[in-house]
């Protein structure tokens, strides 16, 4: 079945647990028209993403943009399935494989080739492929012996290292990608972006979470502008940055 992405009028939201005190509530009243609220068990919530709606099919790249807060990683961590929309309904067909945090899924009571057996096992790889997963991830990530140890002995940038060689040894369908995932050692990265480029462009979908348009303009067709959790523009990315640089 070809990869697919449908979003229909999909809305989250968070609790504040702490939202019963008189000053939170009495914000809420004010903030009627804006993005704090109550749910049905009467708790203040945030509203994360408002009424949010898109398709995507084999070839369609979209891109993310919006200020801070404007709810980016939140619509990429509800592709993921990380966070459950409290309306709407997310639909997602294909192998997915989220960008979203270098060590997301590691275990760092585990070293790192037992790491490696796990991610390839998640990701419903044949026991057969695992040594050769290994030596990818063991060639591209350059640890050595410490491949051997528990990834708690790790330096942040030796776990960078094994956590962006594992989330691109393997080609999904659908990549779902936040900006963050770009962040660590500078020559590192520069020998990375050539694995990261080709991952994308194996990629059925691609859907990119940004503040760089550079970016968005040299790998996205399709631009969403997030604003306050909700879609203010939809289409062409040259005509949405275009929009977007303009509003300032």
């Amino acid at each position: 079945m070809p990869a697919r992405i449908d979003v229909a009028g999909v809305s989250v939201s968070f609790p504040l647990y702490h939202g019963s005190s008189r000053s939170l509530k009495k914000t809420v009243a004010a903030a009627a028209t804006g993005r704090l609220g109550q749910d049905g068990h009467h708790r203040v919530v945030v509203r994360a993403l408002t009424d949010i709606g898109f398709s995507l099919r084999p070839g369609d790249r979209l891109g993310l943009i919006g200020s801070n807060g404007a709810g980016k990683t939140t619509l990429l961590r509800t592709l993921a399935g990380i966070y459950e929309p409290v309306m709407g309904r997310v639909s997602v067909h294909g192998s997915v494989n989220a960008l979203l945090d270098p060590t997301l899924g590691m275990n760092i009571d585990m070293n790192g080739r037992e790491n490696i057996e796990l991610r390839g096992l998640y990701n419903g790889l044949p026991r057969a492929v695992l040594p050769r997963l290994a030596r990818d991830v063991a060639d591209f990530a350059e640890l050595g012996d410490f491949l051997d140890l528990p990834i708690k002995t790790y330096s942040a940038g030796m776990v960078v290292r094994l956590g962006f060689a594992l989330a691109t040894a393997i080609r999904p369908q659908i990549l779902l990608m936040d900006e963050w995932f770009l962040a660590g050692d500078a020559n590192f990265m520069e020998k990375a972006r050539h694995r990261l480029e080709a991952m994308v462009r194996g990629a059925d979908i691609l859907v990119l979470s940004t503040h760089s348009l550079e970016i968005v303009r040299t790998w996205c067709t399709r631009v969403i502008w997030l604003d306050q959790g909700r879609i203010r523009a939809d289409g062409p990315a040259d005509a949405v940055l275009d929009a977007y640089t303009a509003a300032g």
